[in-house]
Formats: C-alpha cells, sequence, structure tokens
C-alpha cells in the first residue's frame, strides 16, 4: 500500500494567506505518516525570495520525503531563480519506494498566469513514463496547471497552452494519476485509466462559495486507488475510487 499526500496553493505573502490553516494541515498530514507528501506549487504570492524562504522553511515541517513543484505565482519578479535556488530544482523524479515513481514537471511561464511544458520537458516526461512502465512501477505526474478544465471556475483561461499535447502523452503512456493545483477547487476527473485531480488551496481564504481551505490524500492498494479531499476542519469527502491496473 502506499499513502500520499497532495497539498498546493499556499500563497505565502498574500493578505489571504492563514498561517494557522497550514499548520494545522501539516500536523494532521504529519500524523497520517505518509510515504510522499506532493506540493503543486504556488507556494509564494508573489515569488519574492523573503516569501520563498518563508515557504521553504515551511516545508521543513513535512517530515516525509517531498516533491515540490512551481506554480504561476513563484515564476513572478525572477521568483522561477529564487525556487531553484531556495526550495529545489523545478523538475524532476521521485521515487520513494520500488514500485513508485513521481514525475514533477515545472509549467509555470516567468510574469505568466497561463502554464506551458513545452517540447523538451515533455520528451523527458515520456521517457520516464515509459521507463517506469518498462519496471512495473505506479506513474503519478504532479504539476501546477491544470490539463483538463475544472467545474465551478468560471471562464477557462489559465489551462496549459499545450495541454492537447501533454494530455496526448500522459495517456498514451498510462499514467496513473496526474495531481496539480492552480484553480483552487478539489475534483477529480477520469479519462480512459488515468485519474486527474486537482487540489483546493491549503491556506488561503481566494475560495470559491463554502468551499474550505482542503488538501488531498491518495491511497493506493493492491485492488484500488483512492483520491480523498481532506478540509482543515477535519472533514472528508472521497473525490474518485477506481481498480488498481499496477497489480
Amino acid at each position: 500500500m502506499v499513502f500520499i499526500a497532495h497539498l498546493s496553493d499556499f500563497h505565502v505573502g498574500s493578505l489571504s494567506f492563514q498561517e494557522d490553516y497550514l499548520l494545522k494541515s501539516m500536523d494532521t498530514i504529519n500524523s497520517m505518516d505518509p510515504d510522499v507528501t506532493i506540493v503543486t506549487g504556488d507556494l509564494t504570492e508573489n515569488g519574492y525570495y523573503m516569501e520563498m524562504e518563508k515557504a521553504a522553511d515551511y516545508l521543513e515541517i513535512i517530515k516525509s520525503p517531498i516533491m515540490v513543484v512551481p506554480g504561476n505565482h513563484d515564476a513572478r519578479h525572477v521568483g522561477d531563480q529564487c525556487f531553484r535556488e531556495i526550495i529545489r530544482d523545478r523538475y524532476g523524479t521521485l521515487e520513494i519506494i520500488d514500485n513508485l515513481k513521481i514525475i514533477g514537471l515545472d509549467s509555470s511561464e516567468p510574469d505568466l498566469d497561463y502554464g506551458k511544458v513545452g517540447r523538451a520537458q515533455q520528451a523527458w516526461m515520456e521517457e520516464q513514463l515509459k521507463d517506469a512502465s518498462d519496471n512495473g512501477m505506479h506513474k503519478i505526474i504532479a504539476l501546477h496547471h491544470h490539463i483538463i478544465p475544472v467545474p465551478r471556475t468560471g471562464r477557462e483561461r489559465n489551462v496549459l497552452s499545450d495541454a492537447g499535447d501533454i494530455l496526448y502523452s500522459i495517456l498514451e503512456k498510462k499514467a496513473d494519476i496526474v495531481l496539480s493545483g492552480h484553480k483552487h477547487v478539489a475534483h477529480a476527473w477520469m479519462v480512459e485509466d488515468t485519474a486527474f485531480a486537482t487540489a483546493g488551496t491549503v491556506s488561503s481564504l481566494k475560495l470559491r462559495g463554502k468551499d474550505p481551505a482542503s488538501f488531498n490524500t491518495v491511497n493506493i492498494d493492491e485492488d484500488y486507488i483512492e483520491i480523498v479531499l481532506n478540509t482543515v476542519d477535519g472533514e472528508t469527502n472521497r473525490l474518485v475510487k477506481y481498480e488498481n491496473r499496477c497489480r
């Protein structure tokens, strides 16, 4: 069994940032003892160096191995350079157990809200997916921008500019799960045999309607994969459960 925590969109430095939400969620995640924690971008509001340093301090609280990718807010004001210096490389892979490969992508573009993966990263992603398949591993993609539009988020304007190409590669290479953030709304789509799950914001008041701050968890066992929304107040709601094809 593999247990994963997925949180996103801290927005450190924003007037809407709620430190107590973030600390409470991180305490909850640590108590869950996940095999890995994935953070899908927008750690900061403006990409400023001091915001990035503060975000890095929060990440130190997480006890599990961690994968972090940048969001569009992190790429503001040369934040892409700060991210690489203070947090870690903007894309890469993480293998924390023999049967799981996490492939982190940088979908941010400097000072722009829309996202792009690009041909070079796409080719690299395809190689990583093939290698994982050849070794019988579960394959998880992590990036900030959503690839499929998210319900209840209004006019679509910030999806990946190369979403069609990236979606094609992901389905052709049979990724198991794609995790993203960006829209502050938790939702899951099933496309063929791949789950596309977005996380809400874990520590911002930039929320739609009555949506609470939240993070997601992913349970992978021998038979099923389940993705669950967890609110900062301790409520849970299953987003999707489907058969585990990598057995």
